[in-house]
């Protein structure tokens, strides 16, 4: 199934204002960047020439060499028996983290202005660290991420009618009807299992065959743990390997906290926290980083040193829990221990959205999940995945305090929408509604 993202809109745009910025687009392996942006040049109907740095290594070369645009065209072109045609040719570099001193030269070629650059690669916030921290003058940036859950509904029968209905339920926090409710909740159980990398929704779309499904899974966790060992040092793959197989079973303990001590005993956190950069930047796993003060803006609170760390897609979560929990989460079997894997939907959603990740903890308030930045205020987010969604006294605890000055706190569960003074629950899914306002999104890209 030709899945459509949300991502190819922002392609679709850079494509057509025209400008002489240069696109990267980046993201973890396997979210679907190149299928993405060749689709939208296709589309646009782009005359586009396309190198994979990988495939075709002697491009490397080629980018290394040319002093001047003309000799990178007659490079590319010999290499790809295409004809280049300034002022209106795309030039489409993919894995370009094979070439390293791109920061540089994509500087130059996007400002000599004879043809358009798009970018992308896996791992640039590891191997490229300056080519994603570039000045936004000559470079724009999209980031990947797996299928969001509205995405993922593309190959469900639930039309935009609906999702527009679901949405006017969630501004004016209304109960949706039982039945479409309960639908929703089922699809959502069915996102939890097969996730939101696009080739294990396809498969699943194509078979509804869940072993299919877990075989992506694992062929992508290959691929993640073969990074680990192409691209970084000996003495630090079998702590990166360890340390990224270590996330499902810190998300089964109560508080998710991610301690250190687990991968060693003895083990301090500044002796590792490169290591948990680096399964951060390259999009593997989501950090979500304790705010010591639930009061906007969250990031002068943050603490880096504790957090708790997700999978970046919630399927490949769940397939290292074994298909055994995947049935139980499809039946809401209530033995399974589904708090984690819930919040790291949850947390991949947010994510995708835009928002900085936070959670809140205090031995007298207690702890939240997570702490977001919305609409100007604090917002507390609870994620309760068994019956009992009405007992959240650490949020109870925030929103009584004055200093916190938090209007409202949300409860994802598996219910429907209602309230009760300032907490609104909401059902797990709604979570997809939960946006940036455009303007805080055009601030990020310019602090960017």
């Amino acid at each position: 199934m030709d899945l459509v993202r949300n991502g190819e809109r922002l392609i679709r745009d850079w494509y057509r204002n025209g400008g002489k910025k240069a696109l990267l687009v980046k993201g973890a392996r396997q979210v679907g960047k190149t299928h993405s942006i060749r689709r939208v040049l296709n589309e646009e109907g782009a005359d586009f020439l396309e190198l994979n740095l990988i495939e075709t290594p002697a491009a490397v070369d080629v980018l290394a060499g040319a002093t001047t645009v003309e000799e990178l065209v007659i490079g590319f072109s010999t290499l790809s028996g295409k004809k280049l045609t300034k002022g209106r040719s795309v030039i489409f570099i993919d894995e370009v983290q094979k070439y390293k001193e791109m920061v540089t030269k994509i500087k130059f070629l996007a400002e000599e202005g004879s043809f358009r650059y798009v970018l992308s690669g896996s791992l640039l916030g590891v191997e490229l660290t300056n080519l994603v921290s570039a000045p936004v003058g000559y470079l724009s940036t999209v980031e990947m991420f797996p299928l969001d859950f509205g995405e993922f509904l593309q190959i469900t029968n639930i039309g935009e009618d609906v999702i527009e209905s679901l949405r006017d339920s969630f501004m004016n926090r209304t109960p949706v009807m039982d039945a479409v409710n309960q639908k929703m909740l089922d699809l959502f159980a069915r996102y939890l299992v097969v996730g939101g990398m696009p080739e294990a929704v396809s498969r699943f779309a194509d078979s509804s065959n869940v072993n299919d499904v877990m075989q992506v899974h694992q062929d992508i966790n290959n691929l993640y743990k073969l990074d680990f060992t192409q691209y970084e040092a000996e003495d630090k793959r079998l702590l990166l390997r360890n340390a990224y197989e270590l996330i499902p079973a810190e998300l089964l303990k109560q508080n998710r906290r991610y301690v250190v001590t687990d991968l060693k005993k003895g083990l301090h956190f500044e002796r590792v926290e490169n290591t948990f950069l680096w399964l951060r930047n390259a999009g593997v796993a989501l950090a979500v980083f304790n705010s010591t003060e639930p009061k906007i803006p969250l990031r002068l609170s943050e603490k880096q040193s504790l957090f708790k760390l997700y999978l970046s897609d919630v399927g490949m979560l769940t397939s290292e829990y074994g298909m055994s929990s995947k049935r139980k989460l499809l039946s809401k079997d209530p033995s399974l221990n589904a708090g984690g894997i819930y919040e790291n939907a949850v947390a991949q959603e947010l994510c995708a959205k835009g928002f900085g990740l936070y959670y809140y903890n205090s031995n007298r308030l207690g702890e939240l999940d997570f702490v977001i930045e919305y609409e100007g205020r604090a917002l507390p987010i609870e994620v309760k995945s068994g019956k009992d969604y009405t007992i959240h006294s650490a949020m109870n605890n925030c929103l009584a305090n004055p200093g916190y000055q938090m209007d409202e706190g949300l409860v994802l569960a598996n219910c429907n929408v209602s309230r009760k003074d300032k907490v609104t629950y909401l059902p797990v899914y709604m979570v997809m509604f939960l946006e940036k306002d455009p303007e805080e999104l055009v601030l990020d890209k310019i602090a960017f």
